[in-house]
C-alpha cells in the first residue's frame, strides 16, 4: 500500500499515471499489431474486426463498472486506514467479475453473428467479423478478472504489478499475431479468427500471472473465499459507482455504432478507414486517459482521508497536464493524419477516410481530455452519476441528428465528423459545471479554488 495523502501531488499523479499509460501503450501495441496483420487480408478484413470491436466496448463498459467502483472504494479505505474495508471490497470486486465474466461468454456465443449482420458494410465484412468475435470473447470475458486485481491495486496506489502484466501480454500477443493470422512458421493462416485467438491468449497469461502476484506478493488486499459470499453494501458501493462509470462506455459503443450505421452506405473501405482512424485516436489518447486513471486513487485517498484541498488540487494538476499533453497531439493530427493511416493500409479511398476522420476529430482533442479528468475525478469522490448524465446528452446531440444528416441528399462523412466536433465541445461545458457542483457537496466551500488557488497558496505538499 502506498499513503497518497501527503507529497507533492504532481509528482504523484505522473508516478501513477506513467505506468498505467505504459500498460496502456503496450495493451494498445497489439490491437495495432492485429490490425496490420488483419490489414493484409483486405478492407472487408479490416472493416469486420473494425465493426466487431465496437462490440468490445460493451465489455470495456461493464469493466470500467466495475474497475472504477472498485478503485474508488479500495482507495477511500486506504485513505482511512480502514484494510478490513478495503479487502471486502476487493473480495466482492473478484466475485462479480466471475459473474460478469459467465454473462459475456454466453452473450458472446448468442449475439456475435446478428450484430455483425446488422452494423458490416458486406457479408465479407460481416463474416470476418463473426470469426473474430467469436476467438476474442473468451479474452473479453477473462477482462474482468485481469480489471478486478489490478483495480485493487491501483486504489491502494500500486501500479507497476499490472504494467509490467500488461507488457508481457503484449509480447505473447505480438508474437502469436503473425503465427495465428498470417500462418508464419505453420502455413495454416487462421485469418481474423488467429486475431482474436491470439488476444484470448494472452488474456488468459494476464490473469494467471496476477494471480500468482495476490498470491505470493500481495498483502494489504488478498484474496479471501470466505468474504465470496456476497455483501449487499459493498456490491450496491461498487455498482453505484461503477454503473454510471461503465454506462459512459456503453454510450460510446452506442455512438461507435451508429457511425458504422451511418457510413455502411459508403462501403467497406470507408468503415475500413473509420476503424483505422479510430484505433489510432484511441492511442493517442493513452496519456490523458492514464493521467484520469492515477487522478482516481490520488483524489479519492485523500477524499477518504478528509484531505480536500489536495482533492481540488488534484483536479487541478491533472486538467493542466491533460490540457497540455491534448494540444500537442491536436498539432500532431492537423500535420499529416495520413501518415498513421498509411502504416495499415494502402487503398487511398480508406486513407482519405481516416485521415480526414483524425484532421478533424483533432479539434476536441483538449475537449475530450477535459472530460476523461472530470470523470476520473467523479469516480474519486464516489459519485460518477453526473459524468454520465454529461455523456448521455450526446445520444440526443450526436446519434439522433447523425441518423437524420444521414438520410439527406448529398450526406458526407465529413458532416458526422464535424458533429462529433460539436457534441463533444458541448460535453465538456457540462462535465466541469457539474463536478464543481460535486465539489461544493462533499468538499464544503472554496470551490473557486478548485481552478484558480494560486500556486503561493497551495496546500502544503500540493506540489
Amino acid at each position: 500500500m502506498k499513503d497518497l495523502t501527503h507529497g507533492p501531488i504532481t509528482r504523484q499523479l505522473i508516478a501513477l499515471s506513467v505506468p498505467v499509460a505504459i500498460g496502456m501503450l503496450f495493451q494498445t501495441l497489439y490491437i495495432l499489431v492485429d490490425l496490420y496483420f488483419v490489414s493484409g487480408l483486405g478492407d472487408a478484413a479490416i472493416a469486420g474486426v473494425g465493426s466487431a470491436g465496437t462490440a468490445g466496448f460493451v465489455v470495456l463498459g461493464l469493466t470500467q463498472m466495475l474497475g472504477a467502483g472498485t478503485v474508488a472504494l479500495v482507495a477511500q479505505a486506504t485513505g482511512r486506514k480502514d484494510q478490513d474495508e478495503a479487502n471486502l471490497i476487493f473480495n466482492q470486486s473478484v466475485l462479480l467479475s466471475i459473474l460478469c465474466g459467465v454473462v459475456t461468454l454466453l452473450a458472446g456465443a448468442l449475439l456475435t453473428a446478428p450484430f455483425l449482420r446488422a452494423v458490416a458494410a458486406s457479408p465479407q465484412a460481416a463474416s470476418a467479423g463473426t470469426a473474430y468475435l467469436y476467438a476474442y470473447t473468451p479474452g473479453l470475458a477473462l477482462q474482468f478478472a485481469v480489471v478486478a486485481l489490478g483495480s485493487a491495486l491501483r486504489g491502494t496506489g500500486i501500479v507497476k504489478p499490472t504494467m509490467l502484466v500488461q507488457m508481457l501480454t503484449v509480447l505473447v500477443n505480438i508474437v502469436l499475431a503473425p503465427i495465428l493470422i498470417a500462418g508464419w512458421g505453420t502455413h495454416h493462416p487462421l485469418g481474423t479468427f488467429g486475431a482474436g485467438l491470439a488476444s484470448s491468449i494472452a488474456v488468459t497469461l494476464g490473469v494467471v500471472m496476477l494471480w500468482l502476484y495476490f498470491h505470493r506478493l500481495e498483502h494489504y488486499v488478498h484474496i479471501d473465499l470466505r468474504l465470496f459470499r456476497p455483501h449487499a453494501a459493498s456490491i450496491r458501493g461498487i455498482l453505484n459507482i461503477g454503473l454510471p462509470a461503465g454506462g459512459e462506455f456503453l454510450m460510446m459503443f452506442v455512438i461507435l455504432t451508429a457511425i458504422y450505421w451511418v457510413i455502411r452506405a459508403f462501403g467497406p473501405a470507408a468503415q475500413a478507414g473509420f476503424g483505422i482512424g479510430g484505433r489510432v485516436m484511441q492511442a493517442l489518447f493513452l496519456p490523458v486517459v492514464a493521467l484520469a486513471f492515477g487522478a482516481t486513487p490520488l483524489a479519492g485517498q485523500n477524499y477518504g482521508a478528509g484531505q480536500h484541498e489536495r482533492v481540488r488540487a488534484v483536479f487541478r494538476h491533472a486538467v493542466l497536464l491533460s490540457s497540455a499533453l491534448m494540444f500537442l497531439l491536436t498539432l500532431v493530427c492537423q500535420w499529416r493524419p495520413e501518415l498513421f493511416i498509411r502504416l495499415f493500409t494502402t487503398d487511398p479511398r480508406a486513407v482519405t477516410v481516416g485521415a480526414g476522420y483524425l484532421r478533424i476529430i483533432s479539434w476536441n482533442f483538449i475537449a475530450t481530455g477535459l472530460i476523461f479528468v472530470c470523470s476520473g475525478m467523479f469516480q474519486a469522490l464516489g459519485n460518477a452519476w453526473p459524468s454520465l448524465l454529461s455523456s448521455a446528452c450526446r445520444i440526443f446531440t450526436f446519434v439522433l441528428p447523425a441518423v437524420w444528416l444521414s438520410g439527406q441528399p448529398g450526406f458526407t462523412l465529413t458532416e458526422v465528423w464535424w458533429l462529433s466536433v460539436a457534441t463533444v465541445t458541448l460535453q465538456a461545458l457540462m462535465s466541469p459545471l457539474l463536478l464543481l457542483r460535486e465539489f461544493r457537496r462533499r468538499l464544503g466551500s472554496g470551490v473557486a479554488r478548485a481552478l484558480v488557488l494560486p500556486a503561493a497558496q497551495e496546500p502544503k505538499g500540493a506540489g
